[in-house]
């Protein structure tokens, strides 16, 4: 397996206008995006970085959010590091044979179980894929960002 680098980390936020007035106002980053998903049960604020790399933060939406229990569980911080590598299927492979467990193989959310890395989720994100906030043609996202 080859990892490459960090694609993107996501934190995990009780508030998203709160978690968006701590990196903006405090930090001083940029916000890139905003969306609401509440189908999904999130709210998503996008933070671009000069590496390439970006901050995600992610809050309960709606009505009865997964994400608040996980917010009751294991509380604000981060919920997923994203590790960039050459090749998604190699790395769940070699993974594999290594037994470690793995949520999402055969499809393109592929994740090292939490357990297996000290209580944090990690996402393999094959280093070419684009990001639809950042990195879409579709008119409809850019008109959105």
């Amino acid at each position: 397996m080859a990892i490459v680098g960090t694609d993107h980390t996501v934190m995990l936020v009780q508030d998203i206008e709160a978690g968006i007035t701590t990196y903006r106002n405090h930090l001083g980053l940029e916000l890139s995006h905003q969306v609401e998903h509440t189908d999904a049960g999130i709210s998503q604020a996008f933070f671009a970085l000069a590496d390439g790399t970006f901050l995600e933060l992610i809050a309960p939406a709606g009505d009865n959010s997964r994400f608040d229990q996980v917010l009751n569980d294991n509380g604000e911080g981060v919920h997923v590091l994203a590790l960039a590598v050459d090749d998604l299927d190699e790395s769940v492979a070699a993974l594999q044979q290594q037994q470690a467990q793995l949520i999402g193989v055969d499809t393109p959310q592929v994740f090292i179980h939490p357990r297996l890395a000290h209580g944090v989720m990690i996402q393999l994100w094959p280093k070419d894929r684009p990001h639809r906030w950042r990195d879409s043609n579709d008119p409809v996202v850019a008109a959105q960002q």
